[in-house]
């Protein structure tokens, strides 16, 4: 049985990687007032945050439709016999709904929609261990299963600068919003139950950031060999700092550098930044 793998955008996978491990992708899209973007194809990371802060109003945020699913699954079809579509958490987008509602629309092809409850490149990783696994020769049955063991083994943690930007968008209770301002607290926020809810409120970004370690360090614990990735909103530097700081602690964890995007920036805003992680089998 031939498998394709299939992801949305906001796992923010590298082009190279995706063509070279044979990933599809369908694009979420951000629209500033009647101009509509797809992520990665029409607008960059950089002219967004760039167009974000000129414009007056945050942009919304669109899903991919299930005819977007139904067409990207029929040229799968063409190809392959099954596909494993991971997407992200079905509690802050319908996009993991469109695919199953799409799955069930075509022929000729076996859908296994796999909700990640997750986004970004903490999503990447589920999408590159099917991709290995699919090109491998394995049956879908066995991806998926390795797929949620895995969930047992992966978080993230993040910490946004400005929550306003989650409260406008409705991923963070105005109340929860509020007082984080008011206190200018940096609450350390994570995906629970496949929404974004408060960690820990802390005060001082410094504070934040050894949170997430000492969170990272349980989770490392033992020695087990583990993959990180550090996730940034136009906070490049930063990142490639922390990325060397965290390799002189971490002799067991293999760090790379990835990104906040337009549709999930535009919830978290500018100079967010967060780890994630997953333990390698």
């Amino acid at each position: 049985m031939k498998t394709a793998v299939l992801t949305d955008s906001t796992a923010y996978i590298p082009q190279q990687e995706l063509d070279k491990k044979n990933i599809f992708m369908v694009p979420l899209s951000v629209t500033f007032s009647n101009e509509s973007y797809r992520e990665i194809y029409d607008i960059t990371t950089s002219e967004f945050y760039e167009k974000v802060r000129e414009e007056a109003d945050l942009p919304k945020t669109s899903q991919p439709s299930v005819g977007d699913f139904t067409t990207k699954y029929e040229k799968i079809a063409a190809d392959y016999d099954a596909v494993i579509s991971i997407h992200l958490s079905s509690g802050i987008s319908g996009t993991y709904h469109a695919a199953v509602s799409a799955g069930d629309m075509v022929d000729n092809l076996e859908v296994y929609t796999f909700d990640s409850e997750i986004s970004c490149m903490v999503q990447g990783f589920y999408v590159l261990e099917a991709a290995e696994m699919a090109n491998n020769g394995a049956h879908p049955a066995q991806i998926m299963e390795r797929l949620n063991e895995m969930k047992a083994d992966t978080d993230a943690y993040f910490m946004v600068d400005d929550l306003s930007h989650l409260k406008r968008g409705g991923r963070l209770t105005g109340a929860q919003a509020m007082v984080g301002s008011l206190l200018q607290v940096k609450p350390l926020l994570f995906f629970e139950d496949k929404q974004i809810v408060p960690f820990e409120k802390i005060r001082t970004s410094k504070k934040a950031y050894k949170r997430m370690e000492e969170q990272l360090a349980k989770a490392a614990e033992g020695n087990e060999q583990m993959k990180a990735v550090i996730i940034h909103a136009e906070r490049e530097e930063i990142a490639k700092e922390w990325k060397q700081q965290l390799e002189q602690k971490f002799d067991n964890v293999d760090f790379i550098i990835s990104y906040f995007g337009p549709v999930i920036g535009t919830h978290l805003g500018e100079g967010g930044i967060g780890l994630g992680w997953y333990k390698v089998k």
